[in-house]
């Protein structure tokens, strides 16, 4: 496993200077997004994914470790659950995964959808898994892996429906982030059986009523989840994704202070 950060975590740089904050700290990749003064151009990304792909792989310090896809303007706007933006979501993916095999980034993470009018959460699931289809059709052709995130507010809460999607869509994997679920009241033991299925790790610390907060003030056990993630066979990138975004209030943090903390505990129990 090696470690990356999000581009997103420090939202007045930019994507070169992330990526040579992150080269300083020792830290090996970067994942990337539409966030912030780091946003990748998504209009350029669509038209021309094979050239920007390039030209990116050219100029930044450190490889892509992930791409989030994000396919509208918010989390509700063409979500996977509402088949209506299963044409014009499909289309696009074909562009983004040329990107993704362009920059060398080995997995692509979106989102799972919401709750869209009167749905209920077994029919949002069902939807999702029929849009999720032809996108892993497309990317078996590529060797690019596609991650769905479970997170607060979509109705992927539960570490249950998320195995049930994962059981029911073959082929795709989780970007698991252990504080989506934390946050919840989800002890870390119910949420160790989703390591089977990741495909992308968001490391930060959590507790029950709090998506992020400081190291020494969280719940989740670092060294048990790394162990945890290596029993199941996963060898992949771990993105440091400490953030400052009003999205649950996640203000108040010291971004690189926590991001160091969390490289230092990683290297620590890395070790031989």
């Amino acid at each position: 496993m090696k470690l990356s950060v999000t581009s997103w975590s420090f939202p007045e740089l930019t994507l070169d200077e992330v990526g040579g904050l992150a080269k300083v700290l020792g830290i090996e990749g970067l994942d990337v997004g539409y966030f912030y003064r780091s946003a990748l151009d998504r209009a350029r990304l669509l038209a021309t994914p094979e050239t920007y792909a390039d030209e990116l792989r050219r100029r930044l310090p450190l490889p892509v470790s992930n791409l989030y896809h994000l396919f509208g303007n918010s989390v509700a706007d063409r979500n996977l659950a509402d088949p209506a933006n299963r044409a014009r979501n499909t289309a696009d993916f074909t562009a983004v995964l040329k990107f993704c095999v362009g920059i060398g980034s080995p997995t692509v993470f979106i989102l799972p959808g919401v709750i869209n009018g009167a749905q209920s959460r077994a029919q949002a699931l069902a939807e999702t898994v029929e849009s999720l289809r032809p996108l892993l059709d497309l990317a078996a052709k590529t060797g690019v892996t596609v991650c769905v995130e479970p997170h607060v507010h979509s109705y992927l809460e539960s570490p249950d429906i998320t195995a049930e999607l994962c059981e029911r869509a073959p082929g795709v994997k989780l970007a698991l982030d252990y504080a989506h679920f934390a946050v919840s009241g989800y002890r870390q033991d119910e949420i160790d059986g989703l390591a089977r299925w990741a495909g992308h790790v968001h490391l930060r610390q959590a507790r029950p009523g709090a998506l992020q907060t400081k190291f020494e003030q969280g719940t989740l056990n670092f060294p048990a989840l790394f162990a945890t993630l290596r029993d199941a066979g996963y060898d992949g990138w771990l993105a440091a994704e400490i953030v400052h975004q009003g999205y649950f209030d996640t203000l108040h943090d010291d971004v690189l202070t926590e991001t160091v903390k969390l490289r230092d505990l990683f290297r620590a129990w890395s070790a031989p």
